[in-house]
């Protein structure tokens, strides 16, 4: 039987950074529980929650997975360091959000695999979960392990701790798999009669059935261990659907790094730049229809309440109708100042018309990737753009009003020379020049390094990446060269990517420096602040591996880790394509020129799909409740008094901002907006509630276009809107003065009664004054605590606290008022259960 009683989590979160990351509960998140009749899976990203809410690939299949009524899908992050911490300390094992219910409880565990840097990540998942690292070591009680993403076609350095990776596309194989492994838990098939089965499934790898052979540090084969199954091909879409299971995207409440709505508008990219992965592995091209995209789009936003719109793809501004796309977007979303941005745009693709419509809302980022300063090297990797290409963009861009532009480079590239180097400055000095001087603040060029890593299966595959030596005198070139005034210049650490360099071409060897790693404490290694390259060179010390052989260069006819594992792309287009870079001849797109031989389409299942022409009915229709161009200046002014209870004391105050931005956004409410560059919701909160304290008494002003019909019906669409852990209880206008005093009165459970709490309090209650000390800002503050207390006394039910408050003075909150005058520690006070019931005004000021 699986054990669905939720764990207590609730006794640690107090304790930890960012606790709303841990609680779940987003719109559109599922609230099923596992059961014995379904297939349970868990998908799970190795790293913590603001980067995996990020992920397209992870949400695709949550939502294609739930919405088959055999399965049900929940997810699961890594923790950060200090939740980790106090889990181990709790004896709490990693838990999906939605259940909250161990992730080892599940039938199928699914991770996703989307960088080389989180692989550290894994183990972590793995031991909190309390499963063995290595398949080999899992048996019929543990849940299986699958993997997949965008490192999926070289996993040979965690290929050990997977029963099977899917290689490819995932919206179809998902449910292939799934239902095979819910036939052979509903028959009691053993582990190893289930991986038999799943390696017949096209696109899936089961690391078991493959042996690594080497001579000294040398792969000298990989053997198949089972007949017929000697090779795997990649998965692939033939066509990105309409995808109706998008249409309710997961809502965070605590912000991921691209806080926004993504809507995939093509897959794949066949440009042919020579050192891009992703370029390589993820053909054919694929385009939605605008109408397909527009759907996605109003139906994502309605069903949300996203303020961007994101179009993604690898290479934006190559979608073949884009121009019309902006059109029909900026008319439908403009007016509720919704904006759209594009994060892979391609310098000659991104025209002045298209920047026109892209600023109606916002001026959105605006990035350029040349990628090497010289148009020579820029040739040898199939860029495809020209010096001229790239100055006239800027010139469009600081014409329509852009005063940043960021580009991106790399350092490293194959034949890459000082002159390549030093082109990188004349280049964004030329970048900067394109603008005309005159009035109003001066533009901006950001430049971005990192250093170029060689990646399995692009034509760059065989090549040596540079030294960490090389890449620390490079970037050192380039900051010394570098104007101050009007520049600015950030690189990626060149230890991070020596590491990643390393993971890239790994093999099955590094498994060992993994677990070593991990042993010693590697966490996170994404993350600058965690990352220790030392750590890993000890590790590698311990284990007999030298980490510079993995950055060699390979011969052409060397084994390589990942020859068993096919993207579909044949190796003597690769070997072709390396020759040509050194000849630098340009490989054209074959998407609108002629097929260039890469082997992956099959021009009957697999084949580009371009649309070349809009089809009239791409505007789609939208009806308008108001017209926010003809709002009036001064509005209608409501108070919403609401209570946030349970999970919500863990949402801190600009997470609840946000929230209640878009609750008023899907309400549809007529809420009016500021002028401006950036225009923001006319919306006034409340003192902020400290994390983890819950409230009775919680209040946010907004100013509509018009009066309510009923506040009444009001309070019942919000609440249709909120988490159940925050409800509107009623609905005032707006008061027209400002309260300068008041009283707020709470109730407090404490964790522990100390054995004097009464003798204290009674002590506080005689002094005239309790004196403290602050320290803000390197400067010391006296605060008297016996003017701003009330009342403190204890109750049947805990303590009741009253403080008083006074607008733009010094205040004080309970668990200020628990560790200086109840004597409890800042561990114990954060444990303290505070419920908010009340504020009483005491004076008010026009």
């Amino acid at each position: 039987m699986i054990n669905t009683r939720p764990l207590d989590i609730g006794k640690i979160l107090p304790l930890v950074r960012k606790p709303g990351q841990y609680v779940g509960g987003e719109l559109h998140a599922v609230s099923s529980t596992p059961d014995t009749q379904h297939l349970n899976v868990c998908l799970l990203f190795p790293d913590l929650y603001e980067i995996g809410m990020s992920h397209q690939g992870l949400q695709i299949l949550y939502h294609i997975l739930n919405n088959d009524t055999r399965f049900i899908a929940h997810r699961a992050y890594v923790p950060d360091v200090d939740m980790e911490q106090e889990m181990r300390a709790a004896d709490l094992p990693l838990f999906s959000l939605e259940a909250k219910i161990p992730v080892a409880a599940y039938d199928l565990l699914g991770i996703t695999l989307p960088y080389e840097l989180c692989y550290a990540n894994i183990l972590t998942a793995l031991d909190l979960a309390g499963l063995p690292f290595r398949a080999a070591e899992r048996d019929q009680s543990h849940p299986l392990v699958l993997g997949g993403g965008s490192c999926a076609l070289n996993p040979e350095p965690v290929a050990e701790f997977f029963d099977a990776i899917v290689l490819g596309d995932g919206e179809e194989i998902i449910v292939e798999l799934a239902q095979l492994v819910l036939m052979a838990k509903e028959q009691a098939h053993s582990r190893e009669r289930v991986l038999l089965q799943l390696a017949k499934i096209p696109g899936i790898y089961v690391p078991s059935f493959f042996a690594p052979r080497y001579v000294g540090d040398r792969l000298q084969a990989v053997d198949p261990l089972v007949p017929g199954y000697t090779a795997v091909r990649k998965r692939v879409l033939p066509q990105l659907s309409a995808a109706p299971y998008l249409h309710h995207p997961l809502v965070p409440v605590v912000a991921p790094v691209h806080d926004r709505l993504g809507v995939e508008i093509a897959r794949g990219c066949t440009r042919g730049c020579r050192f891009c992965q992703a370029g390589m592995t993820y053909r054919p091209v694929r385009e939605r229809t605008l109408e397909e995209i527009m759907e996605l789009a109003n139906q994502g936003i309605v069903n949300s309440g996203f303020e961007e719109l994101a179009l993604l793809s690898l290479s934006t501004g190559d979608f073949s109708c884009l121009g019309e796309l902006m059109g029909a977007l900026m008319d439908r979303f403009a007016e509720d100042f919704v904006s759209v941005s594009m994060p892979s745009m391609r310098v000659g693709t991104l025209t002045p018309e298209i920047m026109e419509q892209i600023k109606r809302v916002r001026k959105t980022g605006f990035t350029i990737a040349p990628e090497a300063g010289t148009d020579r090297l820029r040739e040898v990797i199939n860029k495809g753009i020209t010096e001229d290409d790239l100055l006239a963009t800027c010139h469009d861009a600081f014409a329509l009003g852009w005063k940043l532009i960021k580009l991106y480079f790399m350092i490293g590239l194959p034949t890459e020379t000082e002159e390549d180097i030093d082109g990188i400055i004349t280049l964004a000095k030329k970048a900067r020049a394109q603008v005309r001087q005159g009035k109003g603040r001066p533009v901006q060029i950001n430049l971005g390094v990192s250093t170029f890593i060689p990646k399995p299966h692009t034509p760059f595959q065989w090549e040596e990446q540079i030294s960490l030596e090389d890449s620390r005198q490079r970037i050192n070139r380039l900051k010394q060269q570098l104007p101050r005034q009007g520049f600015k210049i950030k690189w990626h650490d060149p230890e991070q990517s020596f590491l990643e360099g390393v993971f890239s071409r790994g093999d099955r060897r590094l498994s060992r420096l993994l677990e070593q790693a991990w042993r010693d404490g590697a966490r996170l290694d994404s993350w600058s602040e965690h990352f220790s390259l030392d750590r890993w060179r000890k590790a590698a010390q311990t284990c007999g591996i030298e980490l510079e052989s993995y950055l060699r260069r390979r011969l052409i006819d060397e084994i390589l880790p990942w020859d068993h594992l096919h993207s579909g792309v044949d190796r003597r287009f690769l070997e072709s394509e390396q020759l040509k870079a050194l000849a630098r001849t340009y490989t054209p797109d074959c998407r609108n020129r002629d097929c260039q031989g890469c082997g992956l389409c099959d021009f009957t299942t697999i084949r580009p799909i371009v649309h070349q022409r809009p089809h009239p009915s791409a505007k789609t229709d939208h009806p308008v409740s108001w017209n926010r161009e003809q709002a009036p200046q001064q509005g209608y002014g409501y108070r919403v008094h609401y209570s946030r209870c349970g999970d919500s004391r863990f949402f801190g105050h600009l997470e609840m901002l946000q929230l209640i931005f878009r609750v008023l956004q899907r309400a549809g409410l007529p809420v009016l907006f500021s002028s401006g560059f950036n225009p923001s919701p006319k919306v006034s909160f409340s003192q902020a509630l400290p994390v983890g304290i819950e409230s009775l008494a919680e209040t946010f002003d907004v100013e509509l276009a018009r009066p309510l019909t009923s506040m009444e019906e009001t309070v019942a669409l919000l609440n249709r809107q909120l988490p159940e852990t925050i409800r509107v209880q009623h609905i005032s206008h707006a008061p027209r003065k400002v309260s300068m005093s008041s009283v707020t009165r709470y109730s407090i459970c404490l964790p522990a009664e100390p054995p004097d709490l009464a003798q204290r309090i009674d002590t506080f209650r005689k002094a005239e004054s309790f004196i403290i000390e602050r320290f803000r800002k390197n400067r010391r503050q006296e605060l008297d605590l016996r003017t701003l207390v009330r009342n403190l006394a204890v109750t049947e039910t805990g303590i009741d606290l009253e403080l008083l408050g006074h607008q733009g003075k010094p205040g004080s909150n309970p668990r200020e008022i628990l560790e200086k005058i109840l004597g409890l520690s800042a561990r114990e006070a954060l444990l303290a259960r505070i419920l908010k019931i009340e504020v009483r005004e005491m004076a008010s000021s026009s």
